[in-house]
């Protein structure tokens, strides 16, 4: 069985823990008042704030610039501004109806959670509908839903490798060495992009 959080941090190369702070995942899981994935916390230490090549956006709960806990609370009020009950959308369309939602809400006990997301327009949601293994829907921008039962670690490496992974093709495959760049922590701030280790793709 491959463990997918190790192959995702050899891909991405040494993690950086920059800003790994349990107390304030502790704070972010108090005020959503669920518990994010291991592997995804895990992830998000290891590297963010990042945007990993050139597309997917991770933010980080300890950091005030691309704060992941008001990043979440943004994205969860533009989601629920949405009039889900009033856009007539066909069942192929509705992801109460793909996926056997009981009701369509984000950022509560039940919801929707978004994670991550990407400057094409998706957006990876977390599934906290009950205490099954991780399960993600992914929007792809043009109201276009997927969804993977996996792990987030599994989720982003199959995203690396070039795999659709918000729904048919969506790949976003780049030859070579995963490209990573911090994202500015002031206005001043213009980090260099950098690449993680040769994966002979």
């Amino acid at each position: 069985m491959i463990d997918y959080l190790a192959v995702t941090l050899a891909m991405l190369g040494p993690a950086e823990n920059r800003y790994a702070n349990p107390a304030a995942w502790e704070r972010l899981h108090t005020q959503l008042d669920i518990r994010l994935p291991t592997d995804y916390q895990a992830l998000v230490d290891a590297y963010a704030p990042i945007q990993l090549n050139g597309h997917l956006y991770l933010h980080h709960p300890a950091t005030e610039p691309w704060n992941l806990g008001q990043w979440i609370t943004d994205t969860v009020r533009a989601w629920n501004d949405v009039p889900w009950d009033e856009l007539g959308l066909d069942a192929d369309e509705d992801p109460r109806a793909l996926f056997g939602l009981t009701e369509l809400s984000f950022g509560t006990r039940n919801g929707l959670w978004p994670i991550a997301s990407t400057d094409r327009g998706e957006t990876i949601f977390l599934i906290t509908e009950d205490d099954a293994a991780p399960r993600f829907l992914v929007e792809d921008g043009e109201g276009g839903w997927a969804r993977y039962d996996m792990s987030f670690a599994e989720w982003l490496y199959r995203y690396l490798i070039g795999e659709d992974m918000a729904g048919l093709n969506t790949s976003a495959f780049y030859p070579g060495p995963v490209q990573l760049r911090r994202l500015p922590m002031t206005v001043d701030e213009r980090p260099q992009p950098w690449n993680g280790p040769d994966r002979g793709m």
